[in-house]
């Protein structure tokens, strides 16, 4: 399992996420960051640094969040 960046960060794009990632899967694209799913160790220091509550677990994502799965995936290449 893995982190997901979802629609809050596109407004804020604040970045203390990148900073806590013991593993340096998060990277900012054009209009938010994203959590590349094949290295995040779902450690969870992310979330607790995240000031709009973007960041979810990929297993508790509701419907309306699986888009932002898929965006980091193709973000990532890994679509």
């Amino acid at each position: 399992m893995a982190f997901v960046i979802t629609s809050p960060c596109k407004g804020e794009q604040a970045g203390e996420c990148v900073d806590v990632c013991p593993v340096d899967c998060i990277e900012k694209g054009e209009d938010q960051f994203y959590i590349d799913p094949e290295v995040c160790i779902d450690c969870g220091a992310c979330v607790s640094v995240c000031p709009v509550d973007a960041i979810v677990e990929e297993y508790e994502m509701t419907p309306e969040q699986e888009p932002y799965l898929e965006k980091a995936e193709k973000f990532f290449g890994h679509m």
